[in-house]
């Protein structure tokens, strides 16, 4: 199945979700070609390497019980957003939800801008700035793969009220065994999900969506 159908299958786009989707790749392209955001070689892989994984999340949202429908009219902020993953996709999937991308790299967050603007995203907003700066809390924090989790859990401390949802690759084990014994976690309030599960190209072996819960 291409990108479209995987996201039908589960998601059901609206045609405005649709148009917004398929008009990323000409954005990105026009973009990158000025301000790099996007490894060049992984430019033609734009769906499956950066809009299917930032939306592994919300495909997580459905294996839980209520979540995406808290999630759908939340508060959101995706810290180092970069160009815009994986706060982008999820705002157009989750029109409801308001979004704050932020990132401390400027011309990072003028691509985020841009993308945002032109699609007409009304629910997002794009901050430069780094995440201590933020006086704002949120509901959820997204982000993918910014920093290990030990290093990322103190820039969000006092940011979220229900919780964190984080795109990580390889053996977190450890990394999840730090977090809970310094930030004494409650036993049970960290999960992830292999995005394997529901993309099964072998890019996607080993990388989670950690879900921490506040």
């Amino acid at each position: 199945m291409n990108w479209k159908e995987i996201l039908q299958a589960d998601f059901s786009l609206s045609a405005t979700q649709l148009s917004r989707l398929e008009a990323l790749d000409s954005l990105y392209r026009e973009w990158n070609a000025r301000i790099n955001v996007i490894s060049r070689k992984d430019i033609d892989a734009l769906y499956e390497h950066h809009v299917l994984h930032s939306l592994a999340i919300a495909r997580y949202l459905l294996t839980v019980p209520g979540l995406q429908e808290r999630f759908a009219s939340a508060s959101v902020l995706d810290l180092g957003t970069g160009g815009g993953f994986p706060g982008i996709p999820l705002a157009i999937l989750y029109p409801s939800a308001r979004f704050v991308l932020c990132d401390s790299i400027g011309k990072k967050t003028v691509v985020a801008q841009a993308v945002a603007s032109t699609l007409g995203l009304e629910n997002v907003r794009v901050v430069n700035a780094r995440a201590e700066s933020l006086e704002e809390s949120f509901d959820f924090v997204v982000s993918r793969a910014v920093a290990s989790l030990p290093d990322f859990l103190p820039w969000v401390k006092g940011k979220y009220s229900q919780g964190i949802l984080y795109l990580k690759g390889g053996d977190i084990n450890e990394e999840i065994a730090l977090v809970m014994a310094r930030h004494k976690l409650a036993r049970g309030t960290v999960h992830t999900w292999p995005v394997s599960a529901w993309l099964p190209d072998s890019w996607y072996q080993g990388k989670l969506v950690v879900h921490i819960e506040k």
